[in-house]
């Protein structure tokens, strides 16, 4: 999707290039650590502009209304009327789908208004609330409960503010914010806490750049002192919610290139540990995007390489500075994943252009992974590559096993299969890391108990028991706890690691049998309340997961 609000020049250039010529450039060829890919499905009719995975193991997958018709018809004659939709005003297919992980199937939902860009969390109850969109979507709210033949429930006019590119996360005391979205420079609550109902935030106009925005869809994470991290375009804040107040502004990064929609790049909030010390710490992580001015030169034929660089800051420091290190590859549009072990996986995105309709080009096929805990300069390592590009309005998001579900792609203003450089792409890929090769079959942990959906309390003890068949290294042994995301152009939201055992501790209990001691998060503040994946890890190499709900 373009931001130029002109649409017959948008309409214009998306013809024009329609037919540009598209190579990948030689660097995709270099050589790749480790890594395997596996196609789940051809198609499943949608494209994955926006997932989620719930804590029944199936991962709610959308695209938006308007594109025409999808490849996937609604059940039992259904249909979607809408007077107001700008493609159809009656349409017999889904533009949203339920995928079961453990069968590897999926089923059409039925979304009614329109949920392109649109943002999302999960409420500690388990229910998706999805906010926003474009045309009749931008103030709604729709709820998807995780449950048996469930489908989507929508409210009228549920936001106070149209929200469309906004960003969502949950908070401490059970609400979500939604912040910021096209010409929205303010936030609010849901549900609801009374008047006012939208609250102003400055920032969001201080970082818009005048016809281009760059500052969409922004980069928000929970700080350990509960107020919120907020970056949007090359800027970033402490921002006290609850009081409107600004608490700390962080140095500018480095380059002065924009990060954020349409100059694409990700950011996750680094793996929390030590979270019984005095003092907590917390670093934030910006990789990739687009340089300044790269939007409105590739709308005009111009395609700029991405940029190469990530920025990390200790967002906890009273001096914060950014530390900037160099990717293998550039990267715009890329997605940043948490993998249970601590590293960061950069999947998906172009070597060159910027997020909109058809002015990506050169997709970088190879995933990467980021070692956060290793020295500067040996951090990234470069992965097997995929087959099928995923360009503007792909996703990845982490599934219990441990892999990375990977689907998307549609830089077009309807679904569009021929004479265009990247179809429209309806497949879905698990993208499995190195720790999942059979070599590792020996390390890797099985957790016992708790059993799975297990409630676990704050501040609490937990005993983890699981098996190795392996010699078990009990130094090497951590477990850690997951928040799964809402993941859209390339952000993901409310995405949280936690480490909450470090191996000490470590006991055995019976023949190739163990347990481990954790003290699980003593605030919601550090871990709101909610369902999370708990993993075992060995030597680097990470259980499946159990679903816990903190409570």
């Amino acid at each position: 999707m373009s931001i130029t609000r002109v649409w017959p020049l948008q309409s214009f250039i998306f013809f024009h290039l329609l037919l540009a010529p598209w190579l990948p450039p030689p660097l995709l060829a270099a050589a790749a650590g480790g890594g395997r890919w596996q196609l789940l499905q051809r198609s499943i009719g949608v494209s994955a502009m926006h997932m989620q995975l719930l804590h029944n193991d199936v991962v709610v997958i959308f695209d938006r209304t308007d594109f025409g018709k999808s490849n996937l018809s609604l059940p039992n004659g259904k249909c979607r009327n809408d007077p107001r939709d700008t493609a159809l005003k009656i349409d017999c297919t889904a533009h949203s789908i339920e995928y079961d992980v453990a069968s590897n199937s999926f089923r059409p939902l039925m979304v009614q208004t329109d949920v392109w860009c649109s943002s999302g969390s999960v409420m500690p109850d388990g229910r998706l609330i999805q906010t926003g969109g474009f045309n009749d979507g931008e103030r709604r709210i729709r709820i998807f409960n995780p449950c048996s033949g469930c489908d989507w429930q929508e409210v009228e006019n549920g936001l106070s503010a149209r929200r469309w590119y906004a960003t969502n996360h949950i908070l401490p005391n059970g609400l979500q914010i939604i912040v910021g979205g096209r010409g929205q420079f303010n936030y609010e609550f849901y549900p609801k806490t009374g008047a006012p109902k939208v609250y102003n935030l400055p920032f969001l106009a201080q970082t818009n750049d005048a016809n281009i925005e760059n500052n969409l869809y922004p980069f928000v994470h929970l700080n350990v002192d509960g107020n919120l991290f907020i970056f949007a375009n090359n800027r970033a804040i402490l921002f006290d919610y609850a009081h409107g107040k600004v608490v700390k502004t962080y140095p500018a990064m480095p380059g002065g290139d924009p990060r954020n929609y349409p100059s694409t790049g990700s950011s996750v909030l680094l793996p929390l540990k030590n979270l019984q010390a005095p003092v907590k710490e917390a670093e934030v992580l910006v990789c990739g995007g687009a340089p300044r001015g790269s939007y409105i030169k590739a709308t005009k034929g111009n395609f700029v390489g991405a940029l190469t660089t990530c920025g990390r800051i200790k967002i906890t420091d009273p001096a914060p500075q950014w530390v900037m290190e160099t990717m293998p590859k550039p990267r715009v549009m890329g997605d940043m994943t948490l993998l249970p072990n601590g590293n960061v996986l950069i999947i998906n995105g172009a070597a060159v252009g910027t997020a909109g309709w058809e002015i990506g080009r050169n997709p970088v096929f190879n995933p990467v992974l980021y070692r956060p805990d290793n020295p500067t300069g040996n951090r990234f390592e470069l992965q097997n590559p995929s087959s099928i590009p995923r360009m503007y309005h792909s996703t990845a998001i982490l599934l219990r096993d441990g892999r990375v579900l990977v689907g998307g792609s549609n830089p077009h203003v309807t679904y569009a299969f021929t004479s265009v450089l990247f179809p429209t792409e309806l497949s879905l890929e698990a993208f499995s890391p190195p720790y999942l090769d059979a070599q590792y079959n020996n390390l890797r942990p099985r957790i016992i108990s708790p059993a799975s959906q297990a409630g676990i309390g704050y501040g609490m003890k937990l005993l983890v028991r699981f098996s190795v068949v392996g010699a078990v290294s009990a130094s090497r042994v951590t477990v850690t706890m997951v928040a799964p995301s809402f993941t859209t152009h390339s952000f993901s939201m409310n995405q949280r690691l936690l480490v909450i055992g470090d191996g000490r501790g470590v006991t055995a209990v019976g023949k190739s049998v163990y347990e481990v001691e954790a003290v699980t998060p003593g605030t919601r503040t550090l871990a709101p309340a909610g369902y999370y994946l708990l993993f075992v890890v060995h030597q680097d190499v990470p259980s499946e997961g159990i679903w816990i709900r903190m409570q």
